[in-house]
């Protein structure tokens, strides 16, 4: 049975930093694709960051320049690194992985106060 398992999340104030991380049990780290969606109060979940194959990375507009997606195969764990976070940054944040389906984590809180 395969989980992924967020940590990470919490409160900061903006401009200040959080690391994400996601760990992956219950299956060899073989996924397409790895990466991170987010949902704020009232709002659609969005993609915020994706490494596909070959280690080719997606982000959301609003988050370019200021978050970093990796991933630690030895450790089955991605992580998504927050630099400058703002009001607009908070969110719950999920972890997923695509394979033969889509995998979702359980999320984690992150909440930027002004």
């Amino acid at each position: 049975q395969v989980q992924l398992v967020e940590s990470g999340g919490g409160l900061v104030q903006t401009g200040g930093s959080l690391r994400l991380s996601c760990v992956v049990s219950g299956s060899p780290f073989s996924f397409n694709a790895m990466g991170w969606y987010r949902q704020a109060p009232g709002k659609q979940r969005e993609l915020v960051a994706r490494e596909r194959s070959a280690g080719i990375t997606d982000y959301a507009d609003s988050v370019k320049g200021r978050f970093t997606i990796s991933r630690d195969n030895a450790k089955n764990t991605v992580y998504l690194q927050m630099n400058s976070l703002n009001a607009e940054d908070t969110a719950v944040y999920y972890c997923v992985g695509w394979r033969e389906r889509v995998y979702w984590g359980q999320g984690t809180q992150v909440t930027v106060s002004s």
